[in-house]
């Protein structure tokens, strides 16, 4: 069984979009721990501010099949692939899968926004801080440490 790590944002409708999603996941995969979440700006400064947060579960699904699973349930939540610029109702992201490492045509693991972006690396650093990156081999508590003093401010919010 492997440990999934799921990076989780939206910027329209913020909250309702989390937990709605939140609840999906859980339906469809278990058991969810979760960590903090984070507002946090767009990418690019194009857009309303995010929630972000990351989700861990265990799974003995491939990773091509959790992927498909996140992408129908952005689908369900009203997710736009081509939306007005800067909204994303929910936006489900598969970080790793274990310690798979892969690049398809669709996705590559671990993605490289963990080692890329703050409202990434921070929430998965307080979820899983000892937890270690499949190329790395560094855990996120790591990671984080050396990103945080040049890292945009993420403020902790309550959903």
């Amino acid at each position: 069984m492997a440990e999934i790590f799921v990076g989780v944002g939206s910027n329209e409708d913020r909250a309702n979009n989390i937990r709605r999603g939140l609840e999906a996941l859980g339906a469809r995969f278990g058991r969810l721990r979760t960590s903090p979440v984070y507002e946090s700006g767009a990418l690019g400064g194009a857009g309303a501010d995010y929630f972000n947060l990351v989700i861990a579960f265990d799974c003995n699904e491939s990773a091509e099949a959790v992927f498909d699973a996140l992408k129908a349930i952005e689908a369900a939540a009203g997710r736009r692939r081509n939306p007005e610029p800067g909204l994303c109702t929910l936006d489900l992201d598969l970080l790793t899968c274990g310690d798979v490492v892969m690049q398809s045509d669709r996705f590559s693991l671990p993605r490289s926004d963990i080692l890329e972006h703050a409202f990434v690396l921070r929430p998965l650093a307080a979820l899983a801080p000892w937890a270690r990156h499949p190329l790395t081999r560094q855990t996120y508590h790591e990671l984080w440490a050396a990103m945080a003093p040049q890292a945009p401010a993420l403020v902790e919010v309550a959903l």
